[in-house]
């Protein structure tokens, strides 16, 4: 058996160096990295699908969204005498309306600026919450046109599951993040909105 010699101990023993030396920074930014994410609050839960297939009896054309506020449904209409059904959340007293709008845009894990009306009643809210999972906008948004103009209203997500299915939005429609995702991927920019 022969040993290498002192030119090749010095390089392996170099590289192995480094190595360790690598790892033992790698563990140690990792270590702080998961410390970082341990201090934030947990991600919020997506929600259960609160969605199904249902009769529905309308004259509206299949891929048209029917907003019923007093049943707190909205339906998207698959064909003739079926739709999705998803429970929502409506405008709380005071916030309700009806109307057609459309489609006017859609957003994954939107941004939220809270409209300048809102935060006349409600001044310890933000100017702006950036996107991502802590966003009160949830998952996805679809944002509500009339004529070419924002209503400042949306169909969005939440991240509390439990706030689904009652009168506490300001005008907005809320369903779960499950849902919300769901329809997202249902509907184009564009979908007539019929809010009843």
């Amino acid at each position: 058996m022969t040993l290498p010699g002192r030119d090749g101990i010095v390089p392996r023993l170099a590289g192995a160096c480094v190595l360790s030396l690598a790892l033992a920074l790698s563990v140690q930014d990792f270590a702080q990295a998961r410390s970082r994410l341990s201090d934030r609050p947990p991600l919020p839960a997506m929600g259960p699908s609160l969605r199904k297939v249902v009769a529905f009896t309308t004259t509206e054309q299949p891929g048209t969204i029917v907003i019923r506020k007093s049943e707190k449904a909205l339906y998207l209409v698959t064909r003739q005498g079926q739709a999705l059904r998803y429970q929502i959340s409506v405008g709380r007293d005071g916030f309700g309306w009806t109307g057609v709008v459309k489609v006017g845009a859609k957003t994954e894990w939107p941004q939220w600026r809270p409209p300048r009306e809102m935060r006349a009643r409600q001044p310890e809210l933000p100017e702006l919450v950036p996107s991502g999972p802590y966003n009160p906008l949830g998952a996805r948004a679809l944002y509500l046109l009339q004529d070419g103009h924002d209503t400042l209203y949306r169909i969005h997500g939440t991240n509390d599951p439990s706030g689904v299915g009652f009168d506490g939005t300001s005008g907005c429609f809320r369903l779960t993040n499950t849902d919300v995702i769901d329809l997202f991927k249902r509907v184009p920019v564009g979908t007539k909105v019929v809010v009843q």
